[in-house]
């Protein structure tokens, strides 16, 4: 079956979020989507989710899932302005209680937030299926960037959020907590054995070589031209070009903002006692106090 797809671009952090609907009836998903956030000055908006809001509403869509592909290190999620607006339960692959456990030590949240993957309404297992619409739909876990990176398969469309970028881009990076390179070339390979005309959609595109910004490429097309892993490209040289690259990648900006409200579903963390909800950042101390 061959759902429509909808893309909208996120300029600010290179992110691709979607709409998929099924044209019979009138079903959607909404895949990725960008909460607007300034970090200078912590403000947060929803033009970006508003205009997302307004195709759905426009197009007379019945929104039934909102579908994170991984808690994102790069962006700020706009699940709940979403949900609150039209409905539908925030899922994610069940992975993210591995990722939860490992940041609530990691930037010390609050002794209330339990590591069990609340608060997403649904935790997918891998090879679970579901519908979007009449459009069968199944999850794939690929994990390797993160260890809770699921791909979604609905109907002939393929979204795999980091886990491959456009094929002059490669993959995503693997020295995140939980990624592995050797796990990603698996994961990457389970995808390049669907069948070969099914189109695949990135979460995120940087446009290298100044070329236009692209969301939407095939199997065919990343088994032939992947620049990481393309057919030909063995697991042990894939793992030593991944792990070498890696190390020249500094830490994205928005990370510690952006998984302290991603692991939450897209919830800000709660208020303290003066009403105000903060973001964490911990901190190294110098080389010289450390020694």
């Amino acid at each position: 079956m061959h759902p429509q797809v909808t893309p909208f671009f996120h300029a600010a952090s290179s992110t691709w979020s979607y709409v998929v609907s099924d044209s019979g009836s009138r079903g959607a998903a909404v895949i990725d989507p960008v909460l607007d956030f300034d970090y200078p000055s912590g403000a947060l908006a929803t033009v970006s989710a508003d205009a997302i809001i307004a195709h759905v509403r426009g197009a007379g869509l019945h929104v039934e899932w909102i579908l994170e592909t991984h808690a994102h290190a790069d962006h700020l999620s706009a699940a709940p302005h979403l949900q609150r607006a039209l409905g539908g339960r925030i899922a994610i692959g069940n992975g993210i209680r591995t990722v939860q456990s490992h940041f609530k030590q990691a930037l010390h949240l609050e002794a209330g937030f339990v590591a069990d993957g609340a608060p997403f309404d649904y935790l997918f297992a891998d090879g679970e299926t579901f519908t979007v619409g009449a459009i069968p739909a199944h999850v794939i876990a690929t994990p390797g960037h993160t260890s809770d990176s699921v791909s979604y398969r609905i109907g002939d469309a393929l979204f795999v959020g980091d886990t491959l970028f456009m094929p002059d881009s490669g993959t995503a990076r693997c020295d995140f907590p939980g990624g592995d390179a050797g796990t990603l070339y698996d994961s990457v390979r389970r995808l390049l054995e669907l069948p070969r005309a099914t189109r695949l959609f990135v979460c995120h595109d940087y446009a290298p070589g100044g070329r236009g910004h692209r969301c939407e490429t095939t199997v065919t097309a990343q088994r032939e031209a992947n620049i990481h892993v393309r057919d030909g490209i063995r697991r042990d040289a894939f793992i030593a070009l991944r792990n070498a690259r890696d190390r020249t990648l500094g830490m994205p900006a928005l990370l510690y903002p952006a998984v302290q409200i991603n692991v939450r579903a897209g919830h800000l963390p709660p208020a303290e006692s003066n009403g105000v909800a903060y973001l964490k950042v911990p901190l190294a101390p110098p080389a010289d106090a450390a020694a």
